[in-house]
């Protein structure tokens, strides 16, 4: 056999499933045995940790619930219940901190696709927040239902991906009240990977626990579903993020504890000075969770980025952000918690060059500071606002790199092929002996979204970029999908419950 004949059957394959290498790689397990790169010395990072003690100790940090304020002081924590300030000291911080768990499992509805967060695990999560969907074909427009169902699909499909659902893309044609309940039954329907929803306040957050224990029935035997607990910096916890926190902990179901700061405006300008406060407010939240439940699986969150001084606005995919990263994951390591940190984030309107080297100095940084779970891995646009069709295919074959990346390869024998290099000798080329032969569809990672013609075959072909290259994947892809099965009995269960509640609900504020 050629390797013209190869190369063509190779071609007219890709034609027929150009998704395929998306869609077919094995759900990813991805482990990063290489060295954590740190920024800073073991000194620094106890300056660090002196300065949130300080913190936590003197400033204090704004717990507006009434439940948080006397769980702290049942604890010994000073607590001024006037002004809703809790002061902890440093002993009983850091021994409720000991107890949260260094890795757990996320249990999933196929247990083929659990997670072990912790270790070496790298662990990948979709966009989430998002307002707006943009696309080639309709441009920048308010999220819907289809879409969020859309997205759900997309990120079943790809493996890439280790986990599903949460706030993939605002529902505006949904009333706000009845988002979660439309959201958790659109992941179970669509998706059996483990699952992330939001953890806002105590209603929405008994709703989806019921919702979950309909499909797991019991769930001490380990978390189904996770959620983002933002703290509203600087050093405040208010009650819709302090009661979704104690209600997942209570139940045993991850919270993802994460300060929102921008140096310059919700913390001082030096990056140095956001890290300690994120470090306070992070280690607070994670201590409340285990005065909740000692052992409640948690992730110190980072999202420390700074303010552009000219906009006003996040910066994202900058070298400070890159330092925060870092950063985050050895305070992260200082206390023994598995680390949350953001892959895709840019501020690019449109999936361009800005989007793609933003990207990647978000999520490199992230990977090499061995973060475990990486929120917002694919289709981050426009500081988040939006999340893009195109950009999410973009990302996703960013995520099967990695995947290729850490497998890394075997020096023996076969590999080194000194009989191939004697054969040929100097002047001649390798593409027809055995060696290349037998292996030339499989040795490289195959880019599905690259184009690597030459300049006359990509002009003939209709001269597309990247972005209309994937605007055809994705579609691809979701006229591929498969939806898992369920069981009928739990679907009619997850409907009617979904119905009752969308009438109880309708027109109350759960926002506020």
């Amino acid at each position: 056999m050629g390797i013209e004949a190869s190369r063509e059957r190779r071609t007219a394959r890709r034609s027929r499933n150009p998704q395929s290498p998306l869609v077919r790689l094995p759900f990813q397990r991805l482990q990063n045995n290489l060295p954590a790169l740190e920024m800073l010395d073991a000194g620094q990072v106890e300056t660090l940790h002196e300065a949130a003690m300080h913190i936590l100790e003197n400033t204090g940090i704004m717990f507006m619930d009434d439940e948080a304020l006397d769980l702290w002081a049942g604890a010994g924590a000073r607590v001024d219940k006037t002004s809703q300030m809790v002061r902890i000291d440093r002993g009983l911080l850091l021994e409720l901190v000991s107890h949260a768990p260094a890795s757990f499992t996320w249990r999933a509805r196929n247990p083929e696709r659990d997670v072990m967060v912790g270790g070496n695990n790298v662990t990948f999560a979709p966009n989430g927040g998002m307002a707006y969907v943009s696309s080639l074909d309709s441009g920048r427009r308010p999220g819907t239902l289809a879409d969020f169902e859309n997205f759900v699909k997309l990120s079943h499909a790809c493996n890439a991906l280790n986990y599903n659902g949460g706030e993939l893309v605002a529902m505006q044609d949904v009333e706000p009240s009845i988002r979660h309940l439309k959201r958790l039954y659109a992941d179970f329907s669509y998706t059996d990977k483990a699952l992330l929803e939001a953890a806002h306040g105590r209603i929405i957050t008994k709703d989806v626990v019921q919702m979950a224990e309909m499909v797991f029935g019991d769930l001490e035997s380990g978390p189904v579903l996770g959620g983002v607990i933002n703290v509203s910096s600087p050093l405040r916890y208010d009650e819709r993020m302090s009661g979704g926190l104690i209600t997942f902990a209570r139940l045993g179901q991850v919270v993802i504890i994460t300060p929102f700061i921008m140096a310059g405006a919700m913390a001082p300008i030096t990056i140095p000075a956001a890290l300690a406060q994120q470090n306070a407010e992070a280690l607070a939240g994670i201590a409340l969770a285990q005065l909740v439940r000692t052992g409640a699986p948690v992730i110190y969150g980072g999202f420390t980025t700074h303010v552009d001084m000219r906009s006003g606005s996040p910066a994202f995919g900058t070298p400070e952000g890159a330092w925060a990263l870092l950063v985050g994951a050895q305070l992260a390591r200082r206390y023994n918690l598995p680390y949350r940190g953001s892959g895709s984030l840019n501020t690019s309107k449109l999936p361009d060059a800005q989007a793609a080297y933003e990207t990647m100095w978000t999520m490199w940084p992230a990977i090499l500071a061995h973060t475990h779970f990486i929120l917002h891995s694919v289709g981050w646009l426009e500081g988040g606002l939006t999340v893009s069709y195109e950009k999410f295919v973009m990302d996703v074959e960013m995520l099967g790199m990695f995947n290729y990346f850490f497998k890394g390869f075997e020096i023996n024998e076969e590999s080194l092929a000194l009989d191939m290099i004697d054969r040929v000798g100097p002047g001649g080329h390798h593409f027809d002996t055995p060696h290349t032969q037998s292996r030339f569809t499989d040795a490289f990672f195959e880019s599905v979204l690259g184009d690597r013609q030459g300049y006359d075959t990509w002009l003939a072909q209709g001269a597309k970029d990247a972005a209309q290259r994937a605007n055809a994947i994705w579609k691809d892809i979701l006229a591929g999908y498969e939806r898992p099965t369920l069981d009928p009995a739990v679907d009619q269960a997850l409907r009617e419950y979904v119905e009752k509640r969308s009438r109880e609900l309708a027109g109350v504020n759960l926002y506020d």
